[in-house]
């Protein structure tokens, strides 16, 4: 294969937009590993204070992570967030206001390999979710497994990450005063499997957790459609049956995180790497669905309105397609 290397005159602005969404994959893909490394070493070097301290503070703040978790705006406010959304880049499309005295569960899709959109939009404060939505705060939710990595967690925290675990979803939910937004990627990590650029296929029918909470905490339901998200990694083929693809979900099922084998470009060159290419990312958020408070909704009930929710992010959808590059023989899949 031949490198196609980037130019030497390339403006400082876009070499750093690179080096940010670097360390951003670094971050996403090796950084948990490092943190648990670098714990098993000061345990190894015998640093007893430090790592009593903090298996004391683990201890005491275990379970933070499913209480709202603990934001840092000067995390989020970070110059390196600023760049990351510049290189793809990122935007946030409103369609409609949403009333920041009630709370709601914003349904995010697709997945694609890393979910750059849902970081970019709700874990930095770059992109313009308070003043689009103001009096509403984002609570991304991801697997509770990386909450398990010493001083990790700290950092995925500090961000407005949380714990995707019904005990969260339904703290951040309970807010009498409303303007909880909880941020699922409603698809999960089976559907990153999916993220080829040009798929429209959606993990959804199944997953109708998100709608038995809405419905017993009286949360609105907001669909969001990220267009660009699948365009930003080439993935080895593996469609369903194939070897590949039954070894990929029998890890997914044990490990609970997918194992897509794909690649982009590289920081000096365009032909091979880790690094995302640069796609436009537009997330956009539809209309809420209201939703009225069940304690003990049927089974019916929760049919009723994922069928809702489905018709609504198909409607989403397809009057934005046409703006974004898609053709219009082409539409959701859901599976």
């Amino acid at each position: 294969m031949k490198l196609e290397f980037a130019p030497i005159n390339i403006p400082l602005a876009r070499r750093l937009q690179t080096a940010a969404v670097f360390q951003w994959v670094f971050s996403f893909l090796l950084l948990a590993q490092c943190c648990v490394g670098l714990f098993l070493l000061l345990v190894l070097c015998r640093f007893w204070l430090l790592t009593s301290v903090y298996v004391l503070w683990l201890y005491l703040d275990w379970e933070t992570p499913q209480a709202g978790g603990r934001r840092c705006e000067w995390v989020r406010n970070w110059t390196v967030w600023r760049f990351f959304k510049d290189y793809f880049p990122i935007r946030l499309v409103k369609t409609t206001d949403l009333d920041p005295q009630q709370n709601y569960i914003m349904g995010f899709h697709p997945h694609g390999v890393l979910v750059a959109g849902a970081f970019g939009n709700f874990c930095t404060n770059y992109t313009g979710f308070k003043e689009l939505f103001p009096g509403l705060t984002p609570y991304l939710h991801i697997l509770p497994f990386w909450f398990r990595c010493p001083f990790f967690r700290e950092y995925a925290m500090s961000v407005g990450l949380v714990s995707a675990s019904k005990s969260s979803v339904t703290h951040v939910l309970s807010n009498e005063r409303g303007g909880n937004a909880a941020i699922i990627v409603i698809g999960g990590a089976e559907e990153a499997l999916d993220a080829h650029p040009g798929n429209l296929t959606l993990n959804i029918l199944k997953r109708k957790g998100f709608v038995k909470v809405a419905l017993k905490r009286g949360a609105h339901l907001v669909p969001i459609f990220s267009f660009g998200e699948n365009e930003l990694f080439e993935q080895v083929s593996n469609p369903k049956g194939s070897l590949l693809r039954r070894v990929q979900d029998k890890l997914q099922k044990l490990m609970g995180v997918a194992m897509p084998l794909f690649h982009a470009r590289g920081i000096f060159q365009y032909s091979f790497g880790v690094v995302p290419y640069r796609m436009p990312i537009h997330t956009v958020v539809g209309r809420p669905i209201s939703v009225v408070q069940t304690s003990n909704p049927t089974q019916e009930e929760i049919e009723l309105l994922h069928q809702k929710y489905l018709n609504a992010l198909q409607d989403l959808f397809e009057e934005h397609k046409g703006k974004y590059g898609i053709p219009e023989h082409k539409t959701l899949i859901f599976t």
